[in-house]
């Protein structure tokens, strides 16, 4: 789906759940006819899991919150039921971890409809679905709608109360002396009453931010735009190959980089790194072409193969590296880049190449991230770091994720 587009629900009970490279809070808002809710009974979420029609389920972190919406349940006077999102820990802002909220029949599985909101920035806070009545039938539209002042933005907009924390009490103070009288006012109109907080103004685009399918073929990347490695709405496919390459920026003298690839799990728990002292690790899911001392000559410098279909679920997320060992910076490299291909055919699916240098000595180039619905997306980092050994990377890696 794609912002402001909507479908028909078949099914009576659907459930929306909001996946993110990071722990999300999700809820749901009950909405009458003015947008509001009846009462704070109508806000549901962790602390309030059932509401008329609407129930909250927590992943706990191993999959996504989830909404689910009995539409034969929902008292006639709401007219819509919001899905909303935000990142657990405080003050983190959805740029660069772009959420991806999945509709399925709530009984048999099956999924409706998904859709990941473009080009996110400061929000730290999305309106992500809503699930509303038209016609006597029932709908799902697609909003996506930011907010940068949090969860607690998007529930006092929509009639929600939200206490504020008390101010700390001050200390005790020696008496000051008393203040010098103030002026008489001027004479005042009543105050126009506070109007309500409004969503955040969409962000200026990011460069490469958002995410791009492979439906038109061959995808060059810019640094942190995420490909979704799927054509037409099906994976696909399951062994692909990861390119590594590199040259040394002057001629005659041997530069030897060393790529590696870092699984994690879904905490963002290092499971095992493969390089060219460990070729193969995942019980052959992933395996390691070996070492190049020089990076001289064409085509891919180091090749890691990678069976995405024998991933073990312990894994959501892997972290492409290349280090320099012997200490040379990435300032003597010239046209670095990494590119995936199918390894079947060979056919070259992405790329991105690293187009600026910085005087360090490894550099996180991509990452994979399982989505929740099994499926696999790549975002390009380009991200420098100090580093010499894969072992040194596992830290900065996680930290990508």
């Amino acid at each position: 789906m794609t912002p402001g587009s909507n479908i028909p629900l078949p099914v009576a009970r659907v459930t929306v759940d909001v996946a993110a490279p990071v722990r999300l809070d999700v809820s749901g808002l009950l909405l009458t006819a003015d947008g509001k809710v009846r009462s704070d009974d109508d806000f549901i979420f962790y602390n309030q899991p059932a509401g008329p029609g609407v129930t909250y389920t927590s992943g706990g972190g191993a999959a996504p919150d989830a909404i689910t919406v009995d539409t034969a349940a929902v008292p006639p006077e709401i007219e819509k039921i919001v899905v909303t999102a935000s990142p657990d820990a405080a003050g983190q802002t959805f740029q660069g971890i772009e959420p991806t909220a999945t509709i399925r029949d709530a009984d048999g599985g099956s999924v409706l409809a998904t859709f990941t909101p473009p080009q996110l920035g400061t929000e730290t806070a999305l309106v992500v679905v809503e699930i509303y009545r038209r016609g006597g039938a029932w709908k799902a539209r697609a909003v996506g709608q930011g907010y940068a002042n949090g969860l607690a933005g998007i529930a006092t907009d929509f009639g929600v109360s939200v206490e504020e924390p008390a101010a700390p009490a001050a200390a005790p103070q020696q008496p000051a002396a008393p203040p010098a009288p103030a002026p008489a006012p001027a004479a005042q109109t009543p105050a126009a009453p506070s109007a309500p907080p409004v969503p955040a103004a969409p962000p200026a685009p990011v460069p490469g931010a958002g995410k791009v399918n492979l439906d038109k073929g061959r995808v060059s990347l810019q640094k942190n735009q995420t490909v979704s490695l799927v054509k037409g709405g099906r994976p696909l496919l399951s062994v692909v190959q990861m390119g590594l390459g590199w040259e040394p920026a002057h001629r005659g003298r041997d530069i030897d980089l060393d790529a590696s690839v870092i699984a994690y799990g879904p905490q963002r728990n290092p499971v095992d790194s493969c390089y060219f002292g460990k070729l193969t690790i995942l019980n052959g899911a992933i395996k390691h072409s070996g070492d190049n001392l020089t990076g001289e000559g064409g085509g891919d410098d180091e090749m890691i193969m990678v069976d995405l279909g024998r991933i073990p679920q312990e894994v959501t997320g892997l972290v492409f590296t290349v280090n320099s060992f012997s200490g040379q910076k990435f300032t003597e490299v010239a046209k670095a880049y990494c590119r995936l291909l199918d390894a079947d055919t060979g056919e070259e699916l992405v790329r991105f190449d690293l187009t600026n240098a910085e005087p360090q000595t490894g550099v996180m180039m991509a990452k994979f991230v399982r989505q929740f619905s099994g499926e696999w997306d790549m975002t390009a980092l380009g991200e420098f770091v100090k580093a010499r050994t894969v072992r040194n990377m596992v830290d900065p890696g996680a930290r990508a994720l």
